[in-house]
């Protein structure tokens, strides 16, 4: 039998394609030996063939490759499949098209599309095909188009009587057996001749074509060769509607509110939000990251991006009543108060909840034991999950028995996990210790994959959120502490949120030991999130190009660097400002006028107790105080000496951080190179330099951060990101805020994951405002997000800035901004977000119910979830109306929905 490949393809000088597949003669996956394709100048197509086995059957699979300069280019998408029978057809020809890697619309093949928003029904549908009749010549229609709505299917129309001759009545209706692929072969009955052809979408309902494609009529040409299948894998349906967009919610799992909750959203809640989404006709319901934080039993806990393993889910999120009805009626009716107690509050009240929560967990834990670990769902997923599953039980239950989650302060025996299997085994008779949390997890998965389900089942997705980094006393760090830089901190750069830069005290990632096994953290850690999602948000997506490395002697972000970097030698740094001076450049720079700025009438006693004088005016820290950390435990100790003056020593500390800030230089790992001090120019020690030399150090810093990386952190990118992008096939959205490497969109553009464009805070440092309407295909616009206050918190904070948005952004020249962000100026902002070319618009859901005056809260500051300047900034708010209530709002939803249709999304 004969395999005939062909594919047009317009190549520039010097490249060529290969194909390289399974079989020996493609190359068996082996570049370097597959099959080189000629070129017919005549058809302009690229063919060759190989020979097959006569009579055989079986299953090969092949890509296609560009060689450029001797770079190899492999196509987009999985390996292409073909199913042969020898003993049917002597000769297949595949007539195929090359699938570009950066094409916007690969993105529709990923899950969200595929299993939420286009998921077909389950019962395949029946394939309206002729089959070859004799030796006649026989075609094979075959089309990737996942952008076919649920009730409709894909059908083809021609000239053919086989194809319904032009009568659309009788069209040929292509099976979803394969979907995101479409197929059907059929015998022509006029294979000699021409034969045109268009695709189109198939209400099967009214029996009627609703979308025939755009372009001119594709063609088969005339085939008389006995036995031969042509497999037309045609390119894209044509759509002339344009770009597939959709609106969605954001709303943490914390904050929702519902009549079953205690007192903190729960998985089951999601459902409610996905019928309120339905109501609104939105398509997308985000969250935060809902993996378990557990570390102190402590408000600190609130915060959701430090979580004590990257795969266990939290415990607040698990509703009681689904696991089991309490046996015991005094439990039930302590449950029923403390139920109407902890939804009486206002916000989540995290404390109380959770003990309220472990409280009653234990006991259904009692109570389902024995037919519980018995349950064979439970003994599979215990099975299948054991690889995280059982350190995270062994690891919380010893947190609990030694108060602390810091495990180098266990007893020796336990800092490592050799002992966790051992420990957690049924037979021990500590058991319930460990078996607790096999029970909570077991019960949080199941709840959540339901609710995931149901969202499914509605036409939702739900997007979940990667956190860039992981917690320094988790589960993750106990097992594997060689994939962590322990002894450094990951943060953020000085950006809008925080002038002195953001420190999360996560220890960086060891890129090169993940490296050795091709990255198998990320890609479990990946494959875990897709059993929950079908789209995800990767937090500070730029750490994969570099992250903020923080010494471990820093408690703000002033004195990082990026890592990797290409810091800069002595001599660079001679030859570029004219001198080196280390004692000036890389030692804190603190004279009397700056204590007196910040001290005031203190100067005198800070400087007695923690400064010596090296030089008339001059000073240096003292040993014991001479970086930020020991400034920290110096002072905790004195406000737990002295509670009563606890804002007074706050006062002195965060005065006192700065002076260590005050130099322009940062040593970097090796001797005698140098990170130059972000936003150095803001520092004293700087504009008390020569203008000659402020104006070359500003040109160094500028093309340090700005010019000197691009091309190094673009590779970097393009060797972390494939492997986290492509372990799953969920949509991938990148939080790339901040300050953006020059290379950053181009590699996510080349990879296919969506971008974030917030208005307020734009990627252009020479604009003031974003332009949802400038927003590229592949990305979302959002008007905020959880680290910013909403809309209305936004509107009234500067006027001034309020007023030239309202001026510039909204159009209404000379007109005087409103007081408050009245309702119609919600609207005006939405729709500029609803109108963008954007695939996704994700609104706050604080946001949408700030368009009636009735459902919005009263106070828009209340509303904020998080304030990143703020390091110990609880989590806890919670949605001021039930969901229940919300779904009841029937004219305000329908007004939402007619807003997102008048604006064409969700089409």
């Amino acid at each position: 039998m004969i395999l005939r490949f062909s594919l047009p393809f317009r190549t520039a000088w010097g490249q060529r394609l290969l194909v390289c597949g399974s079989e020996p003669s493609l190359g068996q996956w082996a570049a370097e030996q597959a099959l080189a394709l000629h070129y017919d100048e005549a058809s302009g197509r690229w063919h060759h063939e190989i020979t097959l086995p006569d009579a055989s059957a079986g299953t090969i699979s092949y890509k296609y490759i560009l060689v450029d300069s001797e770079t190899l280019h492999w196509e987009w998408g999985p390996n292409r499949t073909l199913d042969y029978d020898g003993s049917q057809y002597k000769v297949i020809e595949l007539k195929e098209y090359w699938r570009p890697p950066a094409e916007p619309e690969n993105e529709l093949v990923t899950a969200a599309f595929t299993q939420a928003l286009m998921r077909r029904p389950s019962a395949e549908v029946s394939m309206a095909s002729s089959p070859a009749a004799g030796n006649k010549p026989a075609v094979r229609f075959q089309l990737l188009a996942p952008r076919v709505d649920t009730n409709y299917q894909v059908c083809v129309l021609g000239s053919d009587p086989a194809l319904g001759a032009w009568d659309a009545s009788k069209a040929l209706v292509l099976s979803d057996a394969a979907y995101p692929t479409w197929a059907a072969d059929v015998a022509l009955a006029h294979p000699d001749q021409t034969t045109k052809y268009k695709y189109g979408i198939w209400d099967p309902q009214a029996q009627q074509i609703v979308e025939l494609e755009g372009g001119d009529d594709r063609l088969i040409q005339p085939q008389s060769e006995e036995k031969t299948l042509q497999v037309l894998a045609d390119e894209r349906f044509r759509y002339t509607t344009g770009n597939w967009r959709g609106a969605g919610v954001a709303l943490p799992v914390f904050s929702l509110r519902s009549q079953q909750g205690l007192g903190v959203g729960e998985f089951p809640d999601l459902k409610l939000l996905v019928d309120w989404a339905v109501a609104t006709g939105l398509k997308m319901v985000q969250v935060l990251p809902i993996n378990d934080t557990t570390a102190t039993h402590t408000w600190v806990d609130s915060y959701p991006y430090a979580a004590i393993s990257v795969f266990a889910l939290h415990p607040q999120y698990l509703n009681l009543e689904a696991v089991a009805t309490l046996a015991n009626p005094a439990d039930q009716q302590e449950l029923a108060q403390s139920r109407t107690e902890l939804n009486g509050r206002d916000f989540v009240d995290y404390e109380p909840v959770m003990n309220t929560k472990w409280k009653f967990i234990k006991s259904l834990y009692q109570q389902e034991k024995a037919s519980f670990l018995a349950d064979p769902a439970f003994q599979a997923f215990r099975e299948e999950q054991k690889s995280w599953l059982v350190p995270y039980a062994a690891f919380s239950a010893l947190r609990d028995r030694f108060g602390t989650a810091d495990f180098n302060q266990w007893p020796d025996e336990y800092r490592t996990p050799t002992l966790a299997a051992e420990l957690t085994r049924e037979d021990q008779p500590d058991f319930d210790e460990f078996g607790l949390h096999f029970f909570t997890q077991f019960h949080l998965d199941k709840q959540l994959r339901e609710a995931v389900d149901y969202a499914r089942s509605k036409g939702v997705v739900v997007k979940g959120d990667l956190p860039i980094g992981i917690y320094r006393h988790s589960v993750d760090a106990w097992t594997q502490p060689e994939l962590y830089h322990m002894d450094r901190q990951a943060g953020a750069p000085p950006d809008d949120f925080s002038l002195t830069g953001q420190n999360w005290r996560f220890p960086t990632y060891n890129w090169e030991r993940m490296a050795e096994d091709g990255y198998a953290w990320w890609k479990q850690r990946m494959g875990h999130l897709a059993r929950y999602f079908d789209a995800l948000r990767i937090d500070h997506i730029l750490g994969f190009f570099r992250i903020w490395e923080i010494p471990g002697h820093s408690v703000e972000g002033l004195l990082g660097h990026f890592a990797p970097a290409l810091p800069l030698h002595r001599h660079e740094i001679e030859q570029r400002i004219g001198w080196f001076d280390y004692g000036r450049l890389c030692e804190p720079y603190i004279r009397w006028h700056m204590l007196t700025d910040l001290f005031r009438e203190q100067a005198q006693a800070v400087y007695e107790e923690f400064l010596d004088a090296v030089d008339h005016g001059i000073f240096r820290l003292k040993e014991h105080v001479r970086t930020q950390r020991q400034m920290e435990e110096v002072f905790e100790q004195k406000i737990k000496e002295d509670p009563s003056n606890a804002d007074h020593y706050r006062w002195l500390r965060t005065n006192l951080y700065k002076l260590p800030n005050e130099v322009l230089f940062v040593p970097a790992d090796e001797p005698d190179f140098y990170h130059p001090r972000i936003t150095l120019h803001l520092s004293v020690s700087f504009h008390e330099l020569d203008g000659h030399t402020q104006h070359r150090l500003k040109e160094l810093y500028d093309d340090f951060f700005f010019r000197r990386h691009d091309e190094f952190w673009r590779q970097q990118g393009l060797v972390k990101l494939p492997p986290v992008r492509y372990a799953t096939n969920m949509l991938i959205c990148g939080e790339d805020l901040g300050m953006v490497p020059a290379s950053v969109p181009g590699v996510m553009r080349e990879l296919g994951m969506l971008g974030l464009n917030i208005q307020r805070m734009p990627s252009d440092p020479n604009v003031e405002f974003g332009n949802p309407a400038a927003a590229p295909y592949l990305s979302v616009v959002s008007p905020g997000s959880h680290d910013m206050s909403t809309l209305r918190g936004w509107w009234e904070e500067d006027r001034a800035l309020t007023q030239r948005f309202f001026e510039h952004q909204l159009g209404h020249w000379g007109q005087q901004a409103p007081y408050y962000c009245e309702p119609w100026v919600i609207r005006e902002i939405i729709e500029q977000h609803l109108a963008s070319p954007a695939m996704w618009a994700i609104f706050p859901l604080q946001d949408l119910l700030a368009l009636d005056t009735q459902l919005r809260h009263e106070n828009p500051q209340a509303e904020q979830i998080n304030v990143p300047a703020n390091p110990q900034h609880f989590w806890k708010y919670r949605l001021h109306l039930n969901l229940e209530e919300l779904l009841d709002k029937t004219g305000f939803n329908q007004a939402v929905r007619l807003l997102v249709n008048d604006n064409a999304r969700s089409r």
